[in-house]
């Protein structure tokens, strides 16, 4: 089920709040929480109803993993998290990845195993990722044995169950357990609907339009001259991030909905001035992930300049491969390694440089880097790249009278990606978009109830449904 479908929109999300509150006011709240469950696993199981055994049995395994943990018996600890882990990828490496090392095989050693085209099951690399922290966590002794039904919750809770924020229980079961949380919040509620707004806004209007664009430029344009090169990249750039933070905004105002605070996940990522706080921006909870449970335990910065360099490598190139099945992730992810590897180095010279040429070099490594997340093999990677940099730009008569300054009519040198004049002003709005406004955490400490909100949100809301005529899948949907 889509966060950007009438039935959610109109039917799951509303009917889910008002049972919920409805047995909460009933004073059944064991009831109440099971049927959140309930709901959350409908939710997920609304794609393809096979991929709730899956995610049940996940659940209940790490749970009983987790206990024994935590419980105080005479057992070999270590060995239980290893097992408790190596259960885990095993479950994420055969559903995700196996035909992808099936494929490296056949053509390592001239082989021809048959790929078994698997489904992927949806969301399986966020509560993967969520019960492999709690896992590592009750190894530490910094767990609780808390009851099966808000472990639950924490689990299957349907706005971040999907494509995340990747939450961490100690910032997530703690809530479901607190009694104030169990009564309705009005100004909760306005909150949330003021936040799905703008998230549903950014999805239908303004990432699935950089869509046309990047999808003909990446996927069905054969040739692309250095302007349509450019306005495919950004184009995509700026999908990506309307996408990505459109469904983090939807997830964090349904929760706000059942008085949950999500965790944040983007603070104006492309205002970085440098690809470590691009990083400190862009999927925070994915960010803080990789920092406590991949990056420290390889032994972070503590054992000298190489293996630093090694585990910040080893790090992304792993961050690159959670992504996807695809040696395009791991490129990607090995590229920003590499860049913060350089960073480390640069600092290291105190060599101060320009605010606006820091940015300059941080969002266009970022843009550039994102041609490898989004090109389907290295061919249409490459096939962008040359169009940026080879400089073969196509002069037309309508062209020169551009650059004879008679006029502008920037579409007839796009016309492989289509878009026109538009396609230009939306790439300029992009950029003061991203770089000039507010982005939505700022209302999660400061937020009033007032009738301009209001008014915004729900002009935000009306449009978007409105322009709901074409349902399409969030981008992170895939990973």
């Amino acid at each position: 089920m889509l966060f950007n479908s009438y039935i959610y929109i109109f039917a799951f999300l509303p009917i889910t709040f008002f049972i919920y509150f409805y047995l909460l006011k009933q004073r059944f709240i064991v009831g109440a929480k099971i049927f959140l469950v309930f709901a959350s696993l409908f939710f997920y199981s609304w794609w393809n109803i096979i991929y709730l055994p899956i995610i049940l049995t996940s659940m209940l395994f790490n749970y009983a993993i987790g206990n024994s943990l935590n419980a105080n018996i005479k057992i070999n600890r270590k060995y239980v998290l290893i097992f408790g882990i190596t259960i885990n990828l095993i479950s994420l490496g055969y559903f995700k990845y196996r035909d992808f090392f099936i494929d490296n095989i056949d053509l390592l050693l001239n082989i021809d195993i048959p790929l078994l085209h698997l489904a992927l099951p949806l969301g399986i690399s966020f509560f993967t990722f969520q019960q492999i922290s709690y896992l590592v966590d009750s190894y530490r002794g910094e767990t609780k044995e808390y009851d099966f039904l808000n472990y639950a919750l924490f689990v299957t809770f349907f706005p971040q169950l999907i494509a995340g924020p990747i939450v961490h229980h100690k910032e997530m079961i703690p809530q479901f357990m607190n009694k104030w949380n169990l009564v309705k919040n009005y100004k909760n509620i306005a909150l949330g609907m003021f936040i799905f707004s703008i998230g549903l806004f950014k999805k239908v209007i303004i990432a699935d339009t950089f869509a046309i664009w990047a999808n003909n430029g990446f996927d069905y344009a054969h040739h692309l001259n250095m302007l349509e090169a450019w306005a495919t990249s950004l184009s995509y750039t700026f999908e990506l991030y309307f996408d990505f933070s459109g469904y983090t905004d939807m997830a964090i105002g349904a929760a706000f909905l059942f008085n949950i605070k999500l965790p944040i996940n983007f603070d104006s990522p492309y205002k970085a001035l440098n690809i470590q706080d691009f990083w400190r921006r862009w999927h925070i909870t994915l960010s803080r992930f990789l920092k406590d449970y991949i990056y420290i335990p390889l032994g972070g910065n503590r054992k000298g300049e190489i293996r630093t360099y090694l585990n910040l490598i080893s790090t992304f190139v792993l961050a690159g491969l959670w992504h996807g099945a695809s040696w395009m992730f791991v490129f990607w992810g090995m590229l920003h390694g590499i860049a913060l590897i350089i960073h480390r180095i640069w600092q290291k010279f105190k060599i101060k440089m320009w605010k606006w040429l820091a940015w300059f070099f941080t969002f266009n490594f970022i843009n550039i880097a994102w041609i490898f997340f989004r090109a389907k093999d290295w061919n249409s990677a490459i096939k962008v790249l040359d169009g940026m940099f080879n400089g073969k730009l196509i002069i037309s008569d309508k062209l020169q009278k551009i650059l004879d300054c008679k006029y502008i009519y920037f579409g007839k040198v796009t016309k492989h990606i289509g878009g026109g004049d538009k396609l230009l002003i939306w790439l300029l709005g992009g950029i003061i978009v991203v770089l000039f406004f507010k982005n939505t955490t700022m209302y999660l400490s400061k937020y009033k109830l007032s009738y301009k909100d209001l008014l915004i949100s729900s002009i935000f809301f009306v449009y978007a449904i409105l322009n709901l005529t074409k349902i399409s899948e969030f981008i992170y949907f895939n990973f």
